[in-house]
């Protein structure tokens, strides 16, 4: 396998082409952003504890029949994946009131939500990544009715799994986002799975211990990533 030239340079990853057309590179670096990229700076070690966190993550939901993109942990900051056709919605999963849904509600922010809500947003920086429906994606084409159905069960099986996983470690799976993409045809987890991109809280204190310390100027945000990342068993 050998890395070629840049695909895709995100916020806090890029992503490499190689010489199979099937396979890609993720490479995580230490750039963390929040309000659109507004602020960006760079955190020591958070690319490579993305990274390992994330593959852990993946192998978890693998190894429960959860079909994702993951093929082999390449270093500290890369990772082999399969290249999915993505579709550009993002699929969010709440377990419990924060972030968007505390601003756009009025719901007190750690509100148990039962059941969980599912919710759709369009994947475009420009518009702000703006929240859609089902009939949104239907008459615009971004997924059919049956796309949509699989990636709402697959977010809601993989929210049974994660939340067991993070219960065990004393934590909280407050929300998540997932994304997904298409591998010759079959529906297919994308993306990374990594506190930059989930809510996760202590279950004793409700301490943050996600990208809201850096939001929020918390501080201490890699040290909680840390944290996170030893008490659910990865090696870093």
């Amino acid at each position: 396998m050998q890395k070629l030239a840049e695909l895709y340079r995100g916020k806090a990853k890029t992503v490499y082409n190689t010489d199979n057309p099937d396979h890609l590179i993720l490479e995580f670096r230490n750039d963390t952003s929040a309000f659109d990229g507004l602020r960006i700076e760079q955190l020591d070690r958070k690319g490579m504890i993305n990274n390992k966190f994330n593959y852990f993550i993946m192998s978890h939901l693998a190894q429960a029949g959860i079909p994702t993109q993951l093929i082999q942990l390449l270093s500290d900051h890369e990772v082999l994946v399969k290249k999915l056709d993505m579709i550009p919605v993002e699929c969010v999963i709440r377990n419990r009131a924060a972030g968007s849904l505390v601003k756009r509600l009025g719901i007190s922010e750690g509100t148990v939500l039962t059941p969980p809500t599912f919710e759709l947003f369009l994947k475009n920086d420009t518009l702000h990544d703006p929240m859609v429906n089902q009939s949104h994606c239907l008459t615009f084409g971004w997924a059919t009715a049956d796309q949509l159905e699989q990636m709402k069960m697959l977010s809601l099986n993989i929210n049974q799994l994660l939340s067991k996983l993070f219960d065990r470690a004393g934590l909280i799976l407050v929300d998540y986002k997932l994304e997904f993409g298409l591998y010759h045809g079959e529906i297919t987890l994308g993306d990374e799975f990594s506190p930059d991109g989930c809510r996760l809280w202590d279950k004793d204190t409700l301490k943050k211990m996600d990208k809201d310390r850096f939001r929020q100027g918390l501080g201490g945000v890699v040290e909680a990533y840390q944290d996170v990342a030893k008490r659910i068993g990865i090696v870093l």
